[in-house]
């Protein structure tokens, strides 16, 4: 894959002399993302049904080639894989994330979990999970996008002992050094949760700036069952509680 930069994230991948060589006629550049997902993957999938060079497509109407998502490997490699809508959008900025009728794009990035287990050999544990979505002045791509990975063993842990204390309201938790709000939502997925209208019940300017916030999902399993404890803050972004080799879960270092 072209694009070096991560869509939302401080991470790059930097080609050394193993790396694949890359094709000059592929994207590069801030819009190689967007160039990748919707001039290659989406038109790969309306023309043959084969999502390549994504692992997915999905269009809710077949016709409209900005009706959906893809689900990509993250230049990098590892266990990291990013959904991108079809649809041109910014960031976590853009108002449509707003938009009541928007596709719930966390909800299925969290079905698309499944690739990180088909990456490690086996089922990754929902609580080792992480979604991401970075703030707007740390993205090196000019496209949307949630990042799939596992988490940090710390974060993981951080997250397993304050689990009672998560509640139905923001309340702050300190992981890795950083400080974040949080809150939890007890379900089995997030299909009824629109995480971006959360995230702007955060504060008064919170709806105003989404800019300014990462958010991160993380998978839990809590005493009265499984759900989820969402985490937002100004900084630093929510890549740093991730991990592309997925050793939470047993992946490769």
């Amino acid at each position: 894959m072209a694009f070096a930069p991560t869509a939302m994230g401080q991470r790059t991948h930097t080609p050394s002399s193993t790396d694949t060589p890359i094709d000059p006629k592929q994207p590069a550049g801030q819009s190689a993302l967007r160039q990748t997902v919707q001039d290659q993957c989406v038109l790969n999938w309306q023309k043959d049904h084969n999502p390549a060079p994504c692992e997915r497509v999905f269009l809710a109407d077949p016709k409209d080639s900005g009706s959906g998502y893809a689900v990509i490997a993250a230049p990098g490699g590892g266990a990291h894989y990013l959904l991108v809508p079809t649809r041109t959008m910014a960031g976590i900025e853009s108002s449509e994330l707003l938009d009541p009728d928007a596709p719930n794009y966390f909800a299925e990035a969290w079905r698309a979990r499944g690739l990180l287990g088909a990456f490690v050999g086996h089922d990754v544990p929902r609580a080792a999970v992480g979604l991401v979505v970075g703030i707007a002045q740390s993205r090196a791509q000019d496209q949307f996008n949630i990042h799939i990975e596992c988490l940090q063993k710390d974060a993981l842990e951080a997250l397993r002992v304050s689990a009672d204390n998560f509640v139905d309201v923001w309340s702050p938790i300190t992981i890795a050094g950083s400080t974040y709000q949080a809150r939890r939502i007890v379900a089995d997925g997030l299909d009824a949760s629109n995480l971006f209208e959360l995230l702007a019940t955060l504060n008064p300017d919170a709806r105003h700036h989404l800019g300014k916030y990462t958010l991160i999902v993380a998978g839990m399993q809590f005493k009265s069952g499984p759900g989820f404890v969402v985490l937002t803050g100004t900084g630093p972004s929510g890549e740093i509680l991730l991990d592309s080799t997925c050793a939470v879960a047993g992946g490769g270092g």
